[in-house]
């Protein structure tokens, strides 16, 4: 068939990982066309929206320190700060346990193995293309006896954030020579009548329909679907639909769509997602492009979280929290109206990310006791003030009672310390596991939090190579590649945090370099004819 315009690649979405693809196919010679659904003032996909933390496996903080800026820009720490740092290497065997703890072993082994193998790697290949990352001091970090203690495993991000990573991105892909079309949706693929293979793509434009071959194929980078709210209650299951949105609303699983319309075989799960504690008075439909990840609240660790009946509904310290805020947003919308409410003490909250929890980011509840907090919150929702009152009398108890039990524990948030509710002599149905501390000392602060939904784990199935399988065959679909939030079969029901924008730079740069290798063989072909 006759095609509009020729390139060698195409790459559908401008996020991380579409990005990442892009710019691999540019630099191996490829001439690349990325098409975004957004316009340019709306795009940047998910990525956008990020705090811009990469996991990956490194050999303590001498290993990264060559590669590290400070938040001004200048390059290097200086050494009176290098000297206040306490920072774990973070090896192949902890993230490998990492996902498949917070997995319960359902990760895809040799997607598992992909995403842990080349994750220095794939940072790496961001630095060197200039890059500038930084320590997550205020994130990843607590200052405990004159020490930054780095919890987690996961220890950096870009500066600027997501905002910063998605310009870089989009500098780095023009600088390498990609054509880069916003307010450009893809429509469908098309494919050759006998073999199957992906030849093009259409797509939609200035008002009109039209056709783009793509040499070597075409790599969907275009998230998940999590920004629909009919495929979330489909997929989800009820009462999805009221979950807010925490990035881009142009997210709906048009990829989705597009490759199970060819025979693309669908993994995953589908009825999983990353969902976080987000502030209940953000917009629903998608993210805000101001505050972006801010209105995240994952200081719950260092508190309890009830619902509108005054009881706890989660173990808010069973772990670190790069590996449960990206379960508790789904617990969340179970409670009734879907919300619930993070309370501290001073000592509690005293902690907290200013990032998070600055009076100009959220609605702060204060009370100097917790019977007048009792009677905020009822004007916020709380349905039966005596048990929140309750509740929070019972878990002061067992925190005391512990603590007798075992007074040389020491409360340290920068680690799994062990401080629970679970004494011998007193313990609580549900328990907090560690960071158990009576909320007791006045000021009281309280925040209310809803679900808000980041992705979705169901998508497409496909290689370690980024290639897109065919369910009837269960092979390779010629031409068709997927990264990012649209790859099926690695995360269930968690993630260790940071790992998704890890994944992307990978497959990204599979699906990258393997579709610039075959459009080359493609010139080939046809100059030997």
């Amino acid at each position: 068939m006759e095609f509009d315009e020729i390139f060698d690649v195409v790459v559908v979405g401008g996020g991380n990982a579409g990005f990442s693809a892009a710019t691999t196919a540019a630099q191996a010679g490829s001439r690349v066309l990325l098409v975004e659904k957004a316009p340019l003032d709306d795009a940047g996909g998910n990525t956008y929206f990020t705090a811009a933390a990469y996991r990956c496996c490194f050999d303590g903080l001498d290993d990264l320190r060559p590669y590290l800026y400070q938040p001004d820009g200048s390059k290097g720490l200086p050494q009176e700060l290098i000297d206040k740092i306490e920072m774990a290497p973070y090896r192949k065997a902890d993230f490998h346990a990492d996902i498949n703890r917070v997995t319960k072993g359902r990760a895809d082994p040799a997607l598992a193995n992909t995403l842990v193998d080349k994750s220095r790697e794939a940072v790496q290949w961001l630095m060197d293309n200039g890059a500038r990352f930084m320590l997550s001091f205020n994130r990843q970090s607590f200052l405990t006896d004159g020490k930054y203690k780095f919890w987690g495993g996961m220890v950096m991000n870009m500066i600027g954030q997501g905002k910063g990573l998605f310009q870089w991105h989009l500098e780095l892909a023009e600088k390498s020579g990609v054509a880069v079309r916003f307010s450009c949706p893809a429509i469908n693929l098309i494919t050759d009548p006998i073999t199957n293979a992906v030849l093009g793509v259409k797509v939609y434009r200035n008002g009109k329909f039209s056709t783009i071959a793509a040499r070597g194929g075409v790599i969907l980078a275009c998230g998940g679907f999590q920004a629909s709210p009919a495929l979330r209650t489909k997929y989800l299951g009820p009462g999805w639909d009221i979950a807010h949105v925490r990035g881009t609303k142009y997210n709906v699983g048009d990829g989705h769509r597009m490759a199970e319309s060819i025979g693309a075989m669908l993994e995953g799960n589908y009825s999983g997602c990353h969902s976080v504690a987000w502030d209940a008075n953000s917009p629903r439909n998608s993210g805000d492009r101001v505050l972006t990840n801010q209105f995240t609240k994952s200081g719950y660790p260092l508190g309890i979280m009830v619902n509108v009946d005054g009881k706890r509904f989660v173990d808010e310290g069973s772990d670190l929290r790069n590996f449960t805020y990206a379960i508790f947003g789904r617990e969340i919308l179970k409670q009734p109206q879907g919300i619930a409410f993070q309370v501290w003490d001073v000592n509690g909250s005293k902690w907290l990310r200013k990032e998070e929890y600055a009076d100009d980011v959220t609605t702060n509840l204060r009370a100097d006791t917790l019977e007048e907090l009792a009677d905020i919150l009822a004007t916020k929702g709380l349905t039966n003030k005596r048990q929140f009152l309750d509740t929070i009398e019972e878990f002061n108890e067992a925190c005391k009672s512990f603590r007798k039990e075992q007074d040389a524990r020491n409360f340290d948030p920068a680690t799994r310390d062990g401080m629970s509710t679970q004494g011998k002599s007193r313990s609580l149905s549900l328990p907090k596991s560690n960071w158990a501390i009576p909320l007791e000392k006045g000021p009281f602060q309280a925040v209310e939090v809803t679900c808000g939904i980041t992705f979705t784990f169901g998508g497409l199935a496909a290689t370690p190579k980024a290639e897109v399988l065919n369910e009837a065959t269960r092979r390779p679909i010629e031409g068709l590649w997927c990264a990012g939030e649209i790859l099926g079969g690695l995360f269930f029901n968690n993630y260790p945090g940071g790992s998704g924008l890890t994944m992307g730079v990978i497959m990204g740069r599979a699906a990258g370099q393997g579709a610039a290798e075959r459009a080359t063989r493609s010139l080939e072909q046809s100059i030997s004819q």
